[in-house]
């Protein structure tokens, strides 16, 4: 049985060979990748070692067969993981530019990766279970992800498993009031809140980032890791506040670190280490998951998180 639980969409990236190539005109693509948030996050976890279950769903087609592939070969449990034939599996195009921004066009809503049934949250699976990671992507999706989520949570409660939560929703697409009330139920029953500085300020009306973390606390959560990218993470728990600096890392897609940083965050403390170890093994993890092209294809390896570590040290 999973110690950490992970659900929401899973789909394939397809992105442009060249930098500064939009998504408006004939151009060389590259892919698929396997990705999707939920989906980077449970595969990073299962590499580092963590017991994961990942709760999506695909179509039953090539793009579908390359995620759950790659979910197989690293070790996820896909016991409540489904192929819908009915819709093709969800895709992500993607841009990128020489200012390090990036333009997505999406097809998830309607696609396999927006189909859930409540019938796959089921009790037995989260006994024993350590984590809920929910991502505020999936909550966005639609109704059925939402209210699955929801319910998900609540079973996660009963049989006292904690819910962490990285928001990462774009408040462009939803407007922010709208990424509140939907957070809002998550935020009630949350431990450990993911956020970057802009979420944190997002989700409680606050100014600063600093401030806005330890307005999440004051709500309930047991700890709020703010992450930071290239200047590394705060670790902000009630009376403590632990400042853990970043890697130096020649970066080539950013995509999907922010997921693998939680991954290894919550590895981390399954193997019991203390939470300076966990955000210093996590910014590891995070700084890899830059270093190669493709979401998942950064998602590092215990043995080269601890060479990365090691090598910092020297």
């Amino acid at each position: 049985m999973p110690e950490i639980i992970s659900m929401g969409e899973a789909l394939v990236e397809i992105m442009r060979d060249k930098i500064g190539a939009g998504l408006d005109k004939p151009e060389v693509f590259i892919g698929p990748y396997p990705s999707g948030a939920p989906a980077i996050f449970a595969d990073c976890a299962s590499r580092l070692g963590g017991k994961v279950g990942y709760i999506g769903t695909v179509g039953n087609d090539d793009f579908g067969k390359v995620i759950r592939d790659r979910l197989l070969q690293d070790g996820v449990d896909l016991t409540y993981f489904k192929n819908n034939p009915d819709v093709t599996t969800g895709v992500a195009f993607v841009a990128y530019f020489a200012d390090g921004s990036r333009k997505f066009l999406y097809h998830i809503r309607n696609a396999a990766s927006g189909t859930i049934e409540k019938s796959r949250i089921v009790d037995s699976y989260f006994r024993g279970a350590r984590f809920l990671h929910i991502n505020g992507s999936a909550v966005s999706i639609n109704d059925s992800w939402r209210e699955t989520i929801y319910l998900a949570i609540q079973t996660a409660k009963k049989n006292r498993v904690k819910i962490s939560f990285d928001p990462n929703i774009r408040p462009e697409i939803l407007g922010v009031d709208k990424v509140r009330v939907l957070c809002q139920p998550i935020l009630d029953n949350v431990s450990i809140v993911f956020p970057s500085g802009e979420e944190a300020t997002m989700l409680t009306g606050k100014k600063e980032p600093e401030e806005a973390c330890l307005a999440l606390l004051e709500r309930g959560a047991e700890l709020v890791i703010l992450k930071k990218g290239s200047q590394g993470s705060t670790v902000y728990s009630q009376g403590s506040k632990l400042e853990v600096p970043a890697f130096d890392v020649e970066e080539i897609d950013p995509t999907g670190a922010g997921d693998c940083f939680d991954a290894g965050f919550l590895v981390s403390l399954i193997q019991k280490r203390s939470l300076k170890e966990s955000a210093r093994y996590a910014n590891a993890v995070g700084a890899l998951a830059v270093t190669r092209r493709g979401p998942m294809e950064g998602a590092p390896f215990p043995e080269e998180v601890e060479k990365l570590m090691k090598m910092s040290k020297k």
